[in-house]
């Protein structure tokens, strides 16, 4: 027969709600003795080719002759058979039938055997095999349930018996919340009471909980709801279908921890703050308290030495625990501690150790920690795990986690994720490590760069700030100096080298030298400046020979301030090299920002640096700052300087309390940019403090300077001083009529020195010569040097100027040092 055929018997047998139903009646031997039309139809073959041959000759040749045999005693044993037949039709394909086998008894009491057999492609869903599918509900690994409208369970399958650890007997007719308190019960019954008010189904519902299958291991679930319904539309309740998705949760849980971990540990460059972050990030998420304990070199910036031994001191770097104050802790973050002795097995061999139970029996060490049992004890601290905090093959230290208030003990991937964002941390511990010490040798070299204590000098009173920028920027080039000069005169400088770092640092110093070599020379502020922008120039060409194909060699510049203050005129003169510019106060408190020239910052070259000289009223406030002082990424460098004009406004106030006003005004406590400020107050000499004389081109006028300079000693009450300074002036004014020109000048400034100095029109530089025994001349200048303290010569607009100091030996003649308010570098 064709499909067709089929087709149409089916569906004039379907319009009954039955599937067709084919007939046959074997004899005892099993030979086809009736055969109906719906047989005949479903495999093809009419009556008169069945009748009288075996049943087995119907059966498709996969059928397995063994099988069918023991199939057959089964039925004989058991009455009855039913299940699949795979038969053969009449063309040869291969057709199941759902049978079922019953036996028939005869009137002579002759036994036979009735066969009915469906179509399995045409049975319907409802008519399967009722024992097939209860083991499909019962066999599945998805967790089934139904409950009726009071949430009561109607039926459940094996799969949610078993992970829920309550048997199907002791759930059937009782509620979630009654059975399994671990669970979120009220939120999974209130989606399954919306459910059935709605009938909308949810799908997906996660939560997370503990069951009595596995009470010490919290799981998570996904859950998906449904409304049963009858033909009718009344409804007999609700059913849900759980997956435990508890890997896939772990595996999320794990990602986002080592995300939180990258965001919030990376974050520093301060060592003890990196490992409180991890112990930060690790409570509660991974354990309840951790403690980070590092090697003590690593903390202050040195390489550890390895291999780490029982001599090796350690530190609490840090703690945290889900109870407030870590008490469960044996130290303070900062404390030399002695690791436990799995810390330090793990600190000695670099290996992790988990341990997911403290037994006191497996673990002898606990006993011998009388600390620690303690704490165990107190605390109920019930598993552990510690972790080397190494990277590039050098032990730092060990992180130690543990669980006391979570019921479940740590286990393996616990362990893997912790060893790895230790090893994150680790990374940036090393990486503070290094700062730390580049960071402590940047800091120790520019503090020994920068003046400590002010050189002696009665010009001007000083206050000065150094304050160095915060740890994300470094250490800076910035510097502040009081030079004194020749004179009585004071110099006054501020830079700002470009850049952070021990280069900037190791720049500045070379700048600060440089800038007491020239000003030693007595040079003009402006030739100070362009000698200096030499000297950058041939650095920065230093350095990129040095850093020859190196992208990342650093950019050398510098910004610079000079000034020169002579308080015998009150004359100040002042050059910038692309500097802030100066603030100047007036006794009144009006505050004035000069309008110098700014000229090019240093290392650009080819450009000139010009002076300006000003009179500054006695008791005048000179402030000199870097640009960290008044900008900022947050403020302009406008609104920096009004903030500093009205912080300077009281010039008449002591200069520390200044100072401290500049300070709190501009400075933040950790700025983005070292700052160095000098606040300076003049101070002018008085008339009678200073002496001059006129001289003519005349060798007789020798031993009238002699006499001008005694008298005016004599007058001072510096009697000791005369006979030095007699010969002083004896050889200054010699070598000036007899190598200069008009016209000639003698002046005596009783300062904190006695200060000699002759003046000529000529420009020649004198030289301190050694004599031969038989020379008669040629020795002034060298006992000039003999007798003073210290000379020099410097040049004028209108000759030169050889100058020499003594100091005062008559006590109480000197001036007092302007010093009050040097403030030494933070």
């Amino acid at each position: 027969m064709d499909i067709r055929g089929t087709t149409d018997v089916t569906a004039r047998i379907d319009s009954f709600g039955l599937p067709p139903v084919a007939s046959a009646v074997l004899d005892r031997r099993g030979t086809v003795v009736r055969w109906s039309r719906v047989a005949e139809l479903m495999i093809g073959y009419a009556a008169g080719d069945v009748l009288g041959r075996p049943a087995t000759s119907l059966l498709h040749r996969s059928a397995d002759a063994a099988a069918v045999r023991t199939e057959v005693e089964r039925c004989r044993a058991d009455g009855s058979w039913g299940g699949r037949l795979p038969t053969v039709h009449a063309d040869g394909h291969r057709v199941d039938l759902h049978a079922r086998i019953c036996p028939m008894l005869d009137p002579d009491n002759g036994s036979s055997w009735l066969v009915l057999a469906s179509d399995d492609a045409q049975m319907p869903w409802w008519m399967a095999d009722q024992s097939m599918l209860a083991g499909m509900l019962a066999q599945s690994p998805i967790g089934m349930a139904l409950l009726d409208e009071d949430l009561r369970y109607m039926w459940l399958n094996n799969a949610l018996a078993r992970s829920g650890g309550v048997p199907r007997d002791k759930r059937l007719g009782r509620r979630l919340s009654d059975l399994l308190p671990g669970l979120p019960a009220e939120r999974i019954e209130e989606r399954m009471r919306e459910v059935l008010k709605t009938g909308v189904p949810v799908m997906n519902f996660e939560y997370r909980g503990r069951t009595a299958a596995d009470p010490y291991r919290e799981h998570a679930y996904s859950t998906s709801f449904f409304r049963l319904d009858d033909s009718a539309g009344q409804v007999l309740g609700v059913c849900y279908i759980v997956v435990d998705v508890t890997d896939r949760w772990r595996a999320q849980q794990r990602l986002a921890l080592l995300n939180d971990a990258s965001a919030r540990i990376g974050g520093s460059l301060d060592v003890m703050r990196i490992a409180q972050d991890l112990a930060d990030v690790a409570v509660p998420r991974l354990a309840d308290f951790v403690v980070v304990d590092l090697l003590e070199s690593i903390l202050w910036g040195e390489e550890p030495a390895q291999p780490v031994t029982d001599t090796s001191r350690i530190r609490r770097a840090g703690q945290q625990s889900v109870t407030p104050g870590c008490p469960e802790s044996i130290a303070e973050t900062g404390d030399v501690v002695q690791p436990s002795f799995l810390a330090a097995r793990c600190l000695i061999d670099g290996k992790s150790i988990l341990e997911p139970v403290l037994d006191f029996a497996t673990n002898p060490w606990i006993t011998q920690d009388k600390l620690r049992l303690a704490k165990i004890r107190e605390f109920g601290l019930r598993s552990l795990m510690v972790v080397p905090i190494r990277t590039r093959g050098v032990i730092m230290g060990v992180a130690t986690f543990v669980r006391q208030m979570r019921p479940d003990p740590f286990e393996e991937d616990d362990l893997l994720i912790a060893e790895e964002f230790v090893s994150r941390a680790a990374v940036w511990v090393d990486n503070a490590r290094r700062y730390t010490r580049e960071h402590a040798a940047a800091l120790a070299l520019q503090r020994s760069l920068l003046p400590h204590s002010l050189p002696g000098q009665t010009a001007v009173e000083v206050a000065s700030h150094y304050r160095p920028a915060d740890e994300s920027a470094g250490v800076g080039g910035d510097w502040f100096d009081v030079i004194p000069l020749s004179g009585a005169r004071v110099g006054l400088v501020v830079g700002d080298v470009v850049g952070h770092g021990l280069h900037a640092a190791a720049t500045m110093g070379r700048l600060r030298t440089a800038v007491h070599t020239l000003a030693g020379l007595d040079l003009p502020p402006d030739e100070l400046l362009a000698h200096l922008d030499d000297l950058v120039i041939r650095l920065a060409d230093e350095e990129e020979e040095s850093a020859a194909g190196n992208v990342g060699a650093a950019v050398l510049g510098a910004t610079c301030i000079f000034a020169v203050y002579d308080p015998v005129s009150r004359r100040c003169t002042l050059a910038r090299a692309g500097h802030p510019p100066p603030a100047v106060v007036s006794p009144g408190g009006t505050v004035d920002f000069l309008d110098l020239p700014g000229g090019p910052p240093l290392g650009l070259g080819g450009l000139p640096f010009e002076s300006v000289e000003l009179e500054l009223v006695e008791g005048s406030l000179l402030a000199l700052y870097t640009d960290g002082l008044v900008e900022g990424r947050d403020s302009d460098v406008d609104a920096g300087l009004s903030r500093l004009r009205v912080a300077l406004g009281r010039a008449d106030r002591p200069l520390e309390e200044i100072r401290d006003r500049v300070i709190q005004a501009l400075l933040p406590d950790r700025p983005e940019d070292d700052v160095a400020f000098l606040l300076a107050r003049t101070h002018a000499l008085r008339a009678e403090r200073v002496a001059s004389w006129d001289l003519p081109v005349d060798p007789a006028v020798v031993a009238l300077a002699r006499a001008y300079a005694a008298r005016q000693l004599v007058t001072w009450g510096c009697d000791e001083e005369v006979l030095t300074t007699e010969l002083i002036v004896s050889e200054l004014v010699t070598n000036a009529i007899r190598y200069a020109t008009e016209p000639i000048r003698l002046r005596l400034i009783r300062d904190r020195t006695l200060i000699c100095e002759v003046s000529d029109g000529s420009s020649t530089s004198p030289r301190l010569r050694h004599s031969r025994t038989t020379d008669e001349g040629g020795r002034g200048l060298f006992l000039v040097a003999q007798f003073t303290q210290r000379w020099g010569a410097r040049y004028t607009p209108r000759g030169k100027t050889i100058w020499a100091e003594q100091p005062l030996r008559s006590f109480g003649m000197a001036l007092p040092s302007r010093d009050d308010g040097w403030d030494a570098p933070v």
